[in-house]
């Protein structure tokens, strides 16, 4: 079956792309997951002056379940590469020279200053990329210099950052919003306002993923000390779905969702297409389980898409949100289907005569 999409004029051959992080940190690891059969990829994020960048070790953090062990939830302090640009802009072009046909993404920032975003756009723009995703979004590190979510939790400087881009480049731009904000909508629009034709939400939460109880330090801690890192994994799926499915139902249509949040296999990646994501990208799944989950994600999305008669990808697409509404009218949907009498079983006598556990079960759909 064709699992390729078109979006903002890329042709991608399915809409599983590798997210700008760990999983593409270089042209190596980038090649590794074209020959895999990922569908796009967007790079580890750029900027003018990487002797600015260091990172710390350890800089991953990751929560567990207490019944199984399995990891539910990930933190990183990791912060945007810290390699030189002109190196990067070497493996662009060896990229998409060895690769045409693969779509490959260029995650840029830069601090508030016009002329180093349009110098970092043009630069990057001549190696051939096909698109750009502005980081508006890195929730820890360099916020002090005015970058990542202290861009994107400001509307105004969203949209004019996103200007100064649009204003130079002639390849689509999207923009990757943060979930650290009370309505994501508005920065969203604000790009959009810009120039920016692609939304990727959401980045990662803002989080401390524990104490050691023995040392008394917050995790992850290093030489005894740390900094709130970035959420990830299977815990944030639901906050990333609510956001995107706002997203979808409050930008205007032409303006396409890249879906991103918690997604380990096909059933979380098919529940953002039908949440309105065009592609779906993965990171911490990525280094959680490797480039090879791809042949799931494809295998699941095909066997889907068959038992549900879907002909393309770009029909499932939104599919789901038609479904979203207000409590009132699931009260009058409750009345005119005569279940009138399904409400009263949440009266407080209700949950003093059972078990406050038995009665949430009662309560709870599977």
């Amino acid at each position: 079956m064709d699992l390729s999409i078109v979006v903002n004029g890329m042709t991608f051959p399915n809409p599983f792309l590798l997210g700008s992080g760990p999983p593409g940190t270089n042209a190596r690891v980038i090649a590794k997951s074209y020959e895999a059969g990922w569908g796009g990829a967007v790079a580890k994020t750029v900027s003018l002056e990487s002797a600015k960048v260091v990172n710390v070790v350890p800089r991953y953090g990751k929560l567990r379940s207490k019944a199984s062990g399995e990891v539910i939830g990930f933190e990183n302090i990791e912060l945007i590469s810290d390699r030189p640009i002109d190196v990067w802009l070497d493996e662009f072009r060896q990229v998409k020279k060895e690769y045409p046909k693969h779509i490959l993404i260029a995650s840029i920032m830069e601090e508030f200053d016009k002329n180093r975003w349009q110098e970092l756009t043009r630069m990057v723009q001549d190696t051939g990329v096909d698109a750009f995703e502005l980081n508006f979004s890195c929730p820890h590190g360099m916020t002090e210099r005015k970058m990542g979510s202290e861009m994107g939790e400001h509307p105004d400087l969203c949209e004019e950052v996103t200007g100064w881009v649009t204003e130079v480049s002639n390849i689509p731009v999207w923009a990757k919003m943060t979930p650290n904000i009370t309505n994501i909508k508005e920065p969203s629009l604000a790009a959009v306002r810009g120039g920016a034709v692609g939304i990727s939400a959401i980045n990662t939460i803002l989080s401390v993923i524990g104490v050691d109880l023995n040392t008394l330090r917050p995790m992850p801690t290093v030489e005894g000390h740390t900094v709130p890192g970035g959420y990830s994994s299977q815990a944030v799926r639901p906050i990333a779905l609510r956001m995107v499915s706002q997203l979808a139902l409050g930008l205007p249509q032409d303006v396409s969702i890249s879906g991103i949040g918690g997604i380990e296999c096909s059933h979380d990646a098919i529940e953002f297409l039908l949440l309105g994501s065009s592609t779906v990208q993965l990171c911490t799944g990525v280094m959680l389980h490797g480039v090879k989950m791809i042949d799931e994600l494809k295998e699941g999305l095909e066997k889907f898409m068959v038992d549900k008669s879907f002909n393309s990808v770009q029909e499932v697409v939104g599919k789901s949100l038609g479904y979203f509404s207000t409590h009132m009218d699931l009260v009058q949907r409750m009345k005119q289907a005569k279940r009138h009498k399904a409400g009263e079983a949440s009266r407080d006598n209700e949950w003093a005569q059972k078990d406050i556990t038995e009665k949430t079960a009662e309560l709870t759909s599977d």
